[in-house]
């Protein structure tokens, strides 16, 4: 009996010996060339995906952002710091840091400037002031609006959340 079970498991890992080498000899005689663009083309449609490529790599149009703080809402910009930022920033007179800085009177204060806190390179390297307009481009793609920034956060996607989230940061500051 164990003579049967032993040449069972012979043929099978003879089969699957088989099997594998037979994969890796026909790899090495057949190897497909890489192709530039996979799929193939249907005249006339690829005229079009071409023309609306650009259209589609444009930037976003310019926002109006004085109109957009002029209509803030502070109560949803303070639910968002709630929801979004509450993990890494406070935003009270004398609240600690956490992973990020404090954020109270952040408007108009120098970048990169709040005691107690280490920046990034990227961010000192930045200078200037957190006027509205460098928060709501910060705020909105941080990463691409300072490269290296090792803040984590994504953005805000609509461009209103931004402005209601820098209303709010203002207003808990008194301004």
């Amino acid at each position: 009996m164990s003579l049967e079970i032993n040449k069972v498991t012979a043929a099978v890992l003879v089969g699957a010996l088989i099997a594998v080498a037979a994969g890796k000899i026909s790899s090495s005689l057949y190897a497909p060339e890489e192709a530039e663009k996979r799929g193939f083309s249907i005249a006339g449609v690829e005229d079009a995906n071409a023309a609306e490529a650009p259209a589609a790599k444009a930037e976003a149009p310019e926002v109006d952002i004085a109109a957009l703080l002029a209509g803030a809402d502070t109560a949803n910009g303070t639910k968002i710091l709630g929801k979004k930022c509450a993990a890494c920033h406070t935003w009270d007179n004398g609240g600690k840091r956490k992973t990020g800085p404090n954020l109270y009177n952040i408007s108009d204060h120098d970048i990169a400037k709040k005691e107690g806190f280490k920046y990034s390179k990227a961010l000192i390297a930045k200078g200037g002031q957190w006027d509205d307009e460098s928060l709501f481009k910060f705020l909105t793609k941080p990463k691409k609006y300072i490269p290296g920034t090792k803040m984590s956060f994504s953005g805000f996607k609509k461009p209103q959340d931004t402005a209601d989230v820098i209303a709010a940061l203002k207003a808990a500051s008194g301004k």
